[in-house]
Parts: C-alpha cells; sequence; structure tokens
C-alpha cells in the first residue's frame, strides 16, 4: 500500500479538535449501548477497518454481546435490538448515508417521542463524529496493527 499522509503530524491542530469533540461526546450522557452502536455501525457503513476494529473491541470490552455485533447488519429483522436501539441505528444510517434522504420526518418525529432534544443533539452529533473519524481513516489509509 501506498503511504498517505498522516494528518495528526501535518494537521495537528485540526487533529486535536477533532480529539477535543471526541472527548466532549465521551462525557456526555449517551448510553455505552448506544455509543458501541452508533460506532460501530457507521464504521461498518464506511468500511473502516480500523475503526470497526477498534469500536468492537471497545463494544466487547464493554458487555455488547458477539451475537449483536454478528447481526448488525442486520438490525431491523434481528429480535436482538430493542425499538430505542433500532431507533439509534436508524438515525446512524441515515444521518451516516445524508446524501440518500438524510435524517426523515419519520426517524426524527420516532426520535423526539423516544428521547429530549439534548439526547437527540448528541445522539446525531456522535454520528457525526465517527463518521468524520471514519473519513480520516479511510482516506488516509489508516491500518491497525
Amino acid at each position: 500500500m501506498e503511504k498517505r499522509v498522516n494528518i495528526s503530524q501535518v494537521e495537528p491542530q485540526a487533529f486535536k479538535a477533532l480529539y477535543a469533540l471526541e472527548d466532549y461526546m465521551q462525557s456526555t450522557d449517551i448510553t455505552p449501548t448506544h455509543r458501541n452502536l452508533i460506532k460501530i455501525r457507521a464504521s461498518q457503513i464506511n468500511g473502516c477497518a480500523f475503526c470497526i476494529d477498534m469500536h468492537t473491541k471497545e463494544a466487547l470490552k464493554k458487555g455488547e454481546t458477539n451475537q449483536r455485533i454478528f447481526l448488525l447488519n442486520a438490525w431491523r429483522e434481528a429480535p436482538l435490538f430493542s425499538e430505542e436501539e433500532k431507533l439509534v441505528l436508524a438515525i446512524t444510517e441515515e444521518v451516516t448515508l445524508i446524501h440518500q434522504q438524510g435524517l426523515s420526518e419519520e426517524t426524527y418525529q420516532k426520535a423526539a417521542a423516544l428521547f429530549d432534544e439534548t439526547y437527540i443533539a448528541r445522539l446525531i452529533m456522535l454520528v457525526v463524529t465517527i463518521n468524520a473519524w471514519n473519513r480520516v481513516a479511510v482516506s488516509s489509509k489508516t491500518t491497525f496493527s
């Protein structure tokens, strides 16, 4: 593989700013389960092997099951995910695949019935954050050891 730019070295301030957003998102009240589902699912959609590897390991350490991770690509049909988790996954997919339709009115209204505005804003920002990390890793061909 051809060597690509190391963004953390070439643009340390931008990288530091992205880490600051990540740190803030870690301090919010988003549940660990929601956090794990968002990070893994967005990374799957974006084809970010580095992030999938990192976030599945994190999820397993925090008590997520192998079976749920294996079935994450088929979450709509899998009975292992609660309605709330399915809603979080729908938000994740719609924001990640924003070019298709964006966050639909139907999904947003379901979220508004379940979560307050602050939690919805935090969910969206967490999806945005992992998408930013995915794009950095994929475009710079970040690898894992």
